[in-house]
């Protein structure tokens, strides 16, 4: 049997080909392998989104972004996470089992009041409900980028010391599988690629919207080759196809630019149309069958907790 595999989706926006190629791209090339569950997390954008017209468009928005990019629902359990109440009740019970100085010690709880987000109970206990979102499906594995791991220690701590107190393995402790490639793209400055920064390139943009990104790429003027520009375009196609036409153009960098616009809109172009093609009913169909499916196996984990706590009679 395959082993089973959970990742949480928040919209953040428009998506530039950083998350794409950061993050999109290694899960789309990891996800058959696995038994995979992909959650809708709006129960956690809560901690700081105010906007429900917003927060409901993210829904449709960061499932169309993951069906648009070839994601295949027949293929993964895409469910959200509010539409099962089964991720609330565990929650309060992994709340039950740590303490509050542990919570404290939590680097993405410490990193976020720093930049003057809310320091709100929500926020506070993240971790637990993160918990309950991997634990409710006995998931094996969790794909996360290196700063992230700290994110399945917490995860571990709470289930070991919920299996401890009550003398047996009554929740999987999960695994970290971290994704190679995951945030190392580079923007049009030669930076981390970035909408903080401002230097992307979205990733369902128009042919104009591509193309005046890549013409605003920063170029380095000391050399024959423009190295940011050579770094995006090799996303793309491998240096052996590449090196040959840089050669050619060595020196001409808004020839250079234009062909890298020019190979992006290719690629981008299936994808926008794609996506522009998803409607708002088929992204409801697609969570309604999900979270059907994903409560086939939360309702009985959560059925287990129960009768082991000593709530069920």
């Amino acid at each position: 049997m395959k082993k089973r595999l959970l990742t949480g989706l928040q919209s953040s926006g428009t998506l530039h080909i950083g998350n794409y190629f950061g993050a999109l791209k290694p899960f789309l090339d990891t996800y058959q392998d696995y038994d995979s569950y992909l959650m809708v997390a709006d129960y956690h954008a809560l901690t700081s989104l105010r906007d429900p017209e917003a927060m409901r468009q993210n829904i449709y928005d960061v499932v169309k972004d993951y069906l648009a990019v070839g994601v295949d629902p027949e293929k993964c359990v895409i469910f959200r996470q509010s539409d099962n109440q089964d991720h609330m009740e565990l929650a309060w019970v992994l709340d039950c089992m740590v303490t509050v100085s542990f919570l404290e010690l939590a680097h993405a709880y410490k990193d976020k009041v720093a930049k003057g987000l809310e320091a709100n109970a929500g926020l506070f206990t993240y971790p637990m409900l993160q918990a309950a979102d991997i634990t409710l499906y006995n998931i094996d594995v969790v794909p996360v980028g290196e700063d992230q791991r700290q994110h399945l220690e917490y995860t571990r701590e709470a289930v070991g010391k919920l299996n401890r107190a009550y003398n047996q393995e009554l929740l999987k402790e999960p695994e970290t599988l971290i994704l190679e490639g995951v945030g190392v793209v580079p923007g049009t400055d030669g930076e981390k690629m970035s909408k903080s920064k401002g230097n992307t390139i979205p990733l369902f943009g128009t042919t104009e919207e591509i193309e005046k990104a890549v013409m605003g790429i920063v170029t380095d003027s000391t050399g024959e080759r423009p190295e940011n520009v050579y770094a995006i375009h090799r996303l793309l196609k491998p240096d052996a196809e590449l090196d040959p036409v840089y050669e050619a153009h060595k020196g001409r960098y808004g020839d250079l630019k234009k062909l890298l616009a020019a190979d992006l809109d290719t690629f981008i172009a299936p994808l926008r149309e794609r996506r522009a093609a998803i409607t708002d009913e088929q992204v409801k169909e697609v969570l309604t069958a999900g979270v059907a499916k994903a409560k086939e196996t939360s309702h009985q984990t959560i059925a287990r907790v129960r009768q082991t706590i000593g709530i069920a009679l």
